[in-house]
């Protein structure tokens, strides 16, 4: 993984024992996470799993903002789109776009980033398309 290629968020990981700050890295095609001092990657962010073992992250929620600029007739305006998972018998993911005063929002059963970020591009206003692409395969 490159630092070029590198984007980093910062967020929050709950479950029944607390909560904790921690950073999530992603390189385009996987993401990874360390919770409690054991590091999570995967493919996308419902399949984390521990490096180490490959028991799959659950019974949790996991919750980040990252920057998203909204680009309109050529103008980039930067808008935050907030991440929230929640991992159990299923991962249920809601995305929520903060842009030009308004929420566009989208959730969708088994975590499929890609999916629910392209409910939120259908919501957005003539001629408005997100910026840059985020992942590959999250």
């Amino acid at each position: 993984m490159s630092s070029e290629s590198t984007e980093v968020w910062t967020g929050w990981y709950r479950d029944r024992s607390g909560a904790e700050a921690i950073v999530i890295t992603a390189d385009g095609r996987h993401v990874a996470t360390r919770i409690r001092g054991i590091e999570y990657a995967g493919e996308g962010f419902a399949a984390l799993s521990a490096v180490e073992g490959g028991q799959a992250l659950t019974a949790c929620v996991l919750e980040w903002d990252l920057p998203l600029p909204v680009v309109t007739d050529g103008v980039a305006q930067q808008a935050t789109l907030a991440c929230l998972l929640t991992l159990g018998e299923r991962a249920d993911l809601s995305l929520t776009l903060h842009y030009g005063g308004a929420a566009f929002e989208a959730c969708v059963a088994g975590g499929d980033f890609d999916g629910a970020l392209e409910r939120v591009r259908r919501q957005l206003p003539p001629g408005a398309d997100f910026g840059r692409r985020l992942l590959q395969a999250a």
